[in-house]
């Protein structure tokens, strides 16, 4: 049978599956949405390049609470604070579930923490957050590696001697050090061509997962799987990825010392050794394999990303820098290095850093959950199968929460005597029991790595300020920024 009459067979056969799908779904009180198509759902309705944006139009018509369908998949999104909190803090136990999103099921085998649920969820997490607290994530010696990778990085900028460089993948190299650090027991030299090649493929994957082709993948997954195009390059290097873990892993099997774990990975064989005649244990190869790779593609991009856009923002908005420059250089004398302690004392700066992750939004559909059981939330049933978006987007954003939320403005969190205020719908990090599990890491990169720059440079482009645009480049799974040149200047 040829390529087109598999393709058209195979639609017949879901476009039944859809009709009676939607038959059996008549016996629930589904939350309202928009009138579906068979097999291709809601999509047309859907801006392709700000997705988000359209949920959140939908919610004008039918409520905090909606279904609607991604091609094949019944979802229902979450708008609004109100709605995104009852769910993931008020009713956690219920929506602890993971959605199987397709492009993360094949690039993790269906292991690791990430996209893992029950028992297996449970036991990865307890073990990961207790493993990376003990090797100092939000203590004092996750602290010192970080100060550690600033001066590296410093000194890199330093070479450059105040002419224009693109500063993406020197920041991606210096965040991802950090949770090398953490996992590997190493820290790779700025230089090193296989690490640069490493974190050029991690970039790749989360622009394909935030492109539209990336969107339609975890959509018709049978149906990209057929067809010619980026997906495959992606997978090709997930696999490249995959192969470096497992030459590290085997590194530290020929060098474990039990007595004294030197990183996350020794901690993982250490506890396989010790459950090795248990059936049912979850710490078993595989689940090393996914979790760190869970732990270095997140643990990179992301913070690196923020980063990057939290340069842009001070370019754009000099006086913004220029005041931040001046509570910092009040506090700290140019050459001690940045504490953690200091941030109480640095309210306007620790204002932007919460305002630039505010507006940068930077996972506007948050990570989907998923119903493992029929859900009764607000008057309806979630059935079980459904995938659940709390759209962050819609929190960070909300006009009742936030006093200009289309403008960049640090007031949203500080006070009338200018102290810092914390803000409840402040949730990039999403809440509940599936938040990100790194989130005390990234906040302390985030002030470490920001201050430590604002110490030592003055930020601006070949273009000047207005030359800056803060609108993100891709708008899909993540909001990615636009690339750009800088210049840094020394104090």
């Amino acid at each position: 049978m040829d390529l087109a009459a598999t393709v058209i067979l195979a639609g017949l056969i879901l476009a039944l599956l859809w009709l009676l799908r939607v038959k059996n779904s008549r016996k629930y009180h589904l939350p309202p949405g928009p009138a579906a198509l068979p097999l291709i759902g809601n999509l047309p309705q859907l801006e392709k390049r700000t997705p988000f944006k359209s949920f959140v139009k939908f919610s004008e018509i039918y409520g905090p609470v909606m279904t609607l369908y991604l091609g094949w998949q019944r979802t229902v999104v979450l708008v609004g604070y109100d709605a995104v909190k009852e769910a993931l803090v008020d009713q956690a136990d219920d929506f602890t579930g993971r959605g199987p999103l397709p492009f993360l099921m094949k690039a993790t085998e269906g292991y690791g923490l990430g996209i893992s649920n029950g028992e297996r969820w449970r036991q990865l997490r307890r073990f990961t957050l207790s493993t990376l607290r003990d090797f100092g994530m939000g203590r004092k010696g996750m602290e010192e590696w970080i100060q550690e990778e600033s001066r590296h990085l410093i000194a890199r900028i330093n070479t450059f001697k105040a002419k224009p460089f693109d500063p993406t993948f020197l920041l991606s190299c210096t965040v991802s050090n950090v949770i090398c650090c953490m996992v590997f027991s190493q820290r790779f030299s700025y230089d090193d061509k296989k690490f640069l090649h490493l974190l050029s493929m991690i970039n790749g994957v989360l622009k394909f997962n935030s492109s539209f082709l990336g969107q339609m993948y975890n959509i018709f997954p049978w149906l990209m799987e057929h067809l010619p195009g980026p997906q495959h390059t992606m997978f090709a290097h997930i696999k490249e990825l995959r192969e470096f873990v497992k030459m590290k892993i085997q590194e530290h099997k020929d060098t474990l010392d039990p007595s004294s774990p030197r990183d996350y990975i020794d901690c993982f064989l250490i506890r396989m050794d010790q459950e090795k005649d248990i059936p049912t244990t979850e710490f078993h190869n595989e689940n090393l394999v996914s979790t760190v790779m869970n732990l270095f593609l997140a643990g990179t991009e992301t913070t690196s990303s923020t980063l990057r856009y939290a340069l842009s923002v001070l370019i754009k908005y000099p006086n913004i820098q220029e005041k931040m420059q001046q509570e910092i250089d009040s506090l700290i004398e140019h050459e001690r290095c940045p504490k953690m302690e200091d941030r109480k004392s640095l309210p306007f700066t620790d204002a932007v850093i919460h305002e630039v992750q505010r507006f940068l939004d930077i996972v506007p559909f948050g990570l989907p959950h998923y119903a493992l059981q029929d859900i009764s939330f607000r008057g309806y049933t979630i059935p079980k199968g459904t995938v659940i978006f709390p759209l962050l987007h819609s929190v960070l954003k909300e006009e009742k929460q936030w006093q200009t939320p289309w403008s960049f403005n640090p007031d949203h969190f500080l006070d009338q005597n200018g102290n810092f205020k914390k803000n409840p719908a402040f949730l990039p990090f999403a809440a509940g029991k599936r938040a990100c599990v790194g989130e005390s890491l990234a906040r302390m990169e985030l002030f470490l790595f920001l201050v430590s720059l604002l110490q030592h440079f003055t930020f601006s482009c070949p273009e000047g300020p207005d030359g800056m645009t803060l609108i993100p480049e891709y708008s899909g799974f993540a909001n990615m920024p636009r690339r750009y040149q800088l210049m840094a200047t020394a104090r």
